[in-house]
C-alpha cells in the first residue's frame, strides 16, 4: 500500500492584494493589543471614532422599525425610495442643492464603502487616478483594486493643504480618470471654499477627470464655519458625485450608512457595481437614517464638545512649543512631529513606549505626511486631558 505524501499548499495571493499595504488603523489595533497585553493603561488618540452615543430619537426609530417584519427582507439595491428623498431634501436645506432622488443620489454601508467601489464602475486597469497626499488610504487602495495606477499630489501647508494642480504634469492629467478630493480634510483638517471648487471643476472639464469628493466631515465644524459642498460650485454636478455620512454627526459609524449624491451616469456607474456585490442597507437602518436627516438634532452640541476639546489639545501643545492654529471643521489635529525624532513612526513609537497614548503617524497617509502626526479628538475629556499630561511629561 502507497504511503500518501502530505505536501503544503501555497495559498498564492492575487497580485492587487500584494500592493496592498497592511492598513493603518488595523496595524495600530495591533500594537494599542499588544501594549494592553503587557498591562498598560493605553489611550487612543488614533482612530476618528466618536466616543459619544448616537441620539435617542434615532435609535428608537431603529428600534420601532426592527420590530416591523417588512423590514426583515432584502433592502433595495440602491436604497429606499423614502431615504433617497431624505438625502436630497437634507442637501437642498444645508447645500442649496437640487437633486433627483432616483437618479442623483445612492444609499450606501458607509461612505467608505462607495469610495471603496467606485473605481471599479470607471477605471481600467492602467488607468491613472490622482491621489491627495497626505490622503485617506482607500482613496489609493480603491484604485489598486481597480487595477488603476495612482498619481500622488502632494498637499502643503503653504498652500493650506490645498492641491496645486499646475504641479500634476499635462500628459499625467490626460490619462488621468478620476480626482479624489476632501474637504474638510482627514487628516490635515484643511477647509475649502468654493472658489477652490470652481477651480477643480474646471481643471477636470479640461482633461475630462471624474471627481470624487469625499464630504464626511460636512457636519463638524466650528467657530461658525459651515463647509461647503463641492456639487455648490457651478458647473460641478457635470463632473462629480460627493460622498457623505451619518457617522460623524450623528455618532452612527458602527450604523454603517452613508450616501453619494451628484452626476447622475456616475451615480448609475456606482449602481451597477453595488448591485452586484452587496445587498443594500437593512431598512430599519435606513428609517433612522431618514429620522436623524430630517430632524437633524444634536449636531450643535457635538461640535461644542470638540470644540472644547480642539482648544484643549491646540492650546496644550502650543505651550510646549507648537505654533498650530485652531482647526475649523473635522475632530483632528494635525501637527509637526518635534525634530527630535526622525520620523512619524518613531514618535508615534515613542508615545506608545513611553507614555502610552497612541497616536497616528502621519506616514500612513502618505509619504507627504511623514513629517507630522494626527491626533483624534473623539475621547472624552478626561482622558484626553490624561493623555495630553501624559505626552507633556514624556517629551
Amino acid at each position: 500500500m502507497k504511503k500518501l505524501v502530505e505536501v503544503a499548499v501555497v495559498m498564492k495571493k492575487a497580485e492587487r492584494i500584494k500592493k496592498v499595504p497592511p492598513y493603518l488603523f488595523a496595524e495600530i489595533d495591533k500594537k494599542v493589543a499588544q501594549a494592553k497585553a503587557a498591562g498598560k493603561d493605553v489611550i487612543s488618540l488614533g482612530i476618528g471614532d466618536p466616543d459619544l452615543p448616537t441620539p435617542g430619537y434615532i435609535i428608537d426609530e431603529l428600534v420601532k422599525e426592527a420590530y416591523n417584519p417588512a423590514n426583515h427582507q432584502y433592502p433595495s439595491y440602491e436604497g429606499m425610495p423614502a431615504f433617497r428623498s431624505a438625502v436630497a431634501e437634507w442637501c437642498h436645506k444645508r447645500f442649496g442643492i437640487t437633486l433627483d432622488p432616483a437618479s442623483e443620489v445612492l444609499t450606501l454601508i458607509g461612505s467608505k464603502e462607495g469610495i471603496a467601489h467606485l473605481p471599479l464602475a470607471f477605471v481600467d486597469p492602467g488607468d491613472i487616478v490622482l491621489i491627495p497626499d497626505p490622503g485617506y488610504p482607500v482613496y489609493k487602495v480603491a484604485t489598486l483594486f481597480a487595477g488603476g495606477k495612482p498619481y500622488s499630489f502632494k498637499l502643503l501647508p503653504e498652500k493650506g493643504f490645498l492641491p496645486d494642480f499646475s504641479t500634476i504634469p499635462s500628459d499625467i492629467a490626460r490619462r488621468a480618470k478620476m480626482l479624489f478630493l476632501n474637504y474638510p480634510n482627514n487628516p490635515t483638517a484643511a477647509v475649502a471654499d468654493l472658489s477652490f471648487f470652481k477651480e477643480v471643476v474646471d481643471f477636470a472639464k479640461s482633461y475630462d477627470i471624474i471627481v470624487a469628493h469625499d464630504n464626511a466631515y460636512s457636519e463638524v465644524a466650528y467657530d461658525g464655519y459651515c463647509p461647503a459642498s463641492f456639487l455648490q460650485a457651478e458647473g460641478a454636478m457635470d463632473v462629480g458625485v460627493e460622498f457623505n455620512s451619518l457617522s460623524k454627526p450623528f455618532n452612527m459609524t458602527g450604523w454603517r450608512i452613508g450616501f453619494a449624491y451628484g452626476n447622475k451616469d456616475i451615480i448609475a456607474g456606482l449602481s451597477i457595481i453595488k448591485t452586484n456585490v452587496d445587498s443594500g442597507v437593512f431598512q430599519a437602518i435606513q428609517y433612522a437614517g431618514i429620522k436623524a436627516l430630517q430632524e437633524n438634532k444634536g449636531t450643535d452640541e457635538l461640535n461644542t464638545v470638540y470644540t472644547r476639546r480642539r482648544n484643549m489639545v491646540v492650546e496644550t501643545f502650543n505651550e510646549m512649543g507648537w505654533k498650530l492654529d485652531k482647526p475649523k471643521a473635522t475632530f483632528y489635529i494635525w501637527a509637526p512631529v518635534p525634530e527630535a525624532y526622525g520620523s512619524s513612526v518613531e514618535f508615534a513609537a515613542a508615545m506608545l513606549e513611553k507614555a502610552s497614548v497612541v497616536i497616528t503617524p502621519g506616514i500612513g497617509y502618505g509619504e507627504g505626511g511623514n513629517g507630522y502626526f494626527r491626533i483624534s479628538i473623539t475621547i472624552n475629556d478626561q482622558r484626553l486631558k490624561e493623555a495630553m499630561d501624559r505626552i507633556r511629561k514624556n517629551l
